[in-house]
């Protein structure tokens, strides 16, 4: 679960610290305040991309890290051991954002690439946002839903790989199918261009000896200057070169032995040193006798290159790829030369691929159907605890047509609703009311995260467009949810903030030049007016107070 969540310098927000507890807590504060802050804080913290315009103004950074105890979690504890990266039973992980738009990501103190943080982000926080409704009509969305209840998204990806192979042997029979006209005249042109890059004969390695050769022969002059200077130095000179400096050092030495044999030791040394100075005066030589300086082979080489860039841009890939160019254009030659044979080989192929992506999309389909019928119970039983007794979920699985196969499979998936007993069965997408879509959006996202093994949830006012009694029951199903898990639920409902087992307000103060966001936990009598403020607006009354600390001390039974 979430232990600790820390903000400085994002947005709005100076410096915030929260301590977080099991259950469910609740974070609420007036219109503006900045109450989904804290959730685009968390969701940056965990991986997703953010850049230097969420750095509060004036500051060189913005800072997050995020606590996690992770005792309980051993998928969790696996993933940080194999990435070598684990840190006992809690996982702290950190995100520092640069007010030029660079960013860095640590987890247990280590760095790490974005991607990764995301991957133990996925694992640790399901984040479910204000417009979660709004796009549940989408049957993308719908789709990934039920697979993800069902657990088949390896199937899914299974069937999206067989997808790709099918479609790339389709696409290549297809070119090999062209008009017979088109053929020769594509055969003509790969014949051309084989024998352009034939002639050029371009080996592997050969650009970069080449490259090398050409550096060496424009500064062919620079070199041997430098070396006949370095052997004078070393032999050369007649005096005063660094052979007979080591020379005499040498025999000095050995003369001094006799008195301190500690001496002996300096003596090897100076000896090694000697026949490594005498290994280098000969390679120095040897290089330089060797080293060309024909004008004749630096324009050779020059040309050459030259050949190879103007034959590159031809083909339009950079010079180090024209010999895999030129295998690609052989085997392209090939397959048309042989056309009618390569033709029958890839139609074997391209019905084989689809044999295979029809039955993994066949039992993948299997699959859908039967999580479909858990899925639309479990949420048709949750909806009759959030105010719409009676009402019925239903999932239209449709087979499409074998000409409308698709990456994701086979299915046509709609999500289907019934508000009210004896009216017909809708599409989602066409539920007028924003409180039903509400109420379907936390009854489907609460059946979906049953199976999951995610330890905290966070609800971003996702219980908007409802009151009243309906904001009871959804504050209990929040409850029900806190008690198998860790909820983070941002809410304006006094009846969802009543349940809570946590309560923090938000706050915006400015003082006219400057607006800055705080987080305060509450007490019980600062609840107390949190929720008189949320029930009575403005002006609060005794009697909106009386209420609040009425619901709050009926909230055990409630939750109960």
């Amino acid at each position: 679960m979430l232990v600790r969540l820390q903000i400085r310098n994002f947005a709005i927000v100076d410096q915030i610290e929260a301590d977080l507890q099991p259950g469910m807590t609740v974070l609420t504060g007036e219109t503006g305040a900045g109450k989904s802050i804290l959730v685009d804080a968390l969701g940056l913290v965990l991986g997703e991309r953010g850049g230097a315009q969420l750095v509060r103004s004036g500051a060189k950074r913005a800072e997050f890290s995020a606590e996690f105890d992770v005792s309980a979690l051993s998928h969790v504890r696996g993933w940080l051991e194999e990435q070598a990266l684990e840190d006992e039973d809690e996982c702290l992980v950190r995100r520092v954002i640069n007010a030029d738009g660079r960013s860095r990501a640590f987890i247990n103190g280590n760095a790490v690439p974005l991607q990764q943080l995301k991957t133990l982000g996925d694992m640790l926080v399901d984040i479910h946002g204000q417009r979660f409704h709004q796009s549940l009509g989408r049957r993308p969305v719908q789709r990934d839903l039920l697979d993800h209840f069902g657990d088949l998204l390896p199937q899914r990806e299974q069937t999206e790989a067989g997808y790709e192979a099918w479609s790339t042997l389709r696409d290549q029979l297809q070119r090999l199918q062209m008009s017979e006209a088109d053929r020769v005249s594509r055969l003509d042109l790969l014949t051309f261009q084989l024998q352009e890059l034939e002639t050029m004969d371009v080996h592997d390695g050969e650009i970069a000896v080449l490259q090398a050769e050409r550096q060496r022969l424009a500064n062919s002059g620079r070199l041997a200057e430098g070396v006949v200077g370095a052997l004078n130095r070393l032999s050369d000179n007649d005096i005063g070169n660094a052979n007979n400096l080591l020379a005499e050092a040498a025999r000095t030495i050995e003369g001094l032995i006799e008195y301190d044999t500690q001496l002996g030791a300096v003596a090897e040394l100076l000896e090694g040193s000697g026949i490594q100075l005498a290994e280098a005066i000969d390679a120095l030589r040897r290089y330089g006798a060797a080293l060309d300086m024909d004008p004749q082979r630096r324009d050779w080489v020059e040309e050459r290159l030259a050949a190879m860039q103007a034959v590159a841009r031809k083909h339009r890939v950079s010079i180090e790829d024209l010999p895999a160019q030129l295998e690609k254009l052989r085997a392209e030659h090939d397959d048309l030369s042989h056309a009618e044979e390569r033709g029958k080989e890839l139609q074997q192929q391209v019905r084989s691929a689809e044999q295979h992506y029809r039955k993994s999309a066949g039992a993948l389909s299997a699959g859908r159907r039967k999580s479909a019928k858990v899925f639309a119970a479990a949420v048709t039983d949750a909806m009759a605890g959030l105010g719409m007794p009676g009402g019925k979920f239903s999932i239209a699985i449709a087979t499409l047509s074998e000409d409308d196969a698709r990456p994701w499979g086979i299915d046509d998936i709609e999500f289907q609703i019934c508000a009210n007993p004896g009216q017909a069965m809708l599409p989602l997408s066409r539920v007028a009311s924003g409180g039903e879509l509400s109420r379907m959006s936390l009854a489907i996202q609460a059946v979906g995260s049953d199976g999951s093994a995610i330890p905290t949830m966070v609800f971003d006012e996702v219980d908007s467009g409802i009151g009243g009694g309906v904001a009871e029951m959804v504050g209990r199903r929040l409850c029900e949810l806190g008690e198998r898990r860790q909820v983070l639920s941002v809410t304006h409902l006094p009846q969802v903030a009543s349940l809570a087992d946590q309560h923090f307000r938000i706050s915006k103060v400015t003082d006219g030049k400057t607006t800055r966001t705080g987080l305060h936990a509450l007490n019980k009598e600062e609840r107390i007016e949190e929720i008189a403020r949320m029930l009575g607006g403005v002006q609060i009354t005794q009697k909106t107070l009386e209420h609040a600390a009425e619901m709050l001390a009926h909230a055990p039974k409630k939750r109960a």
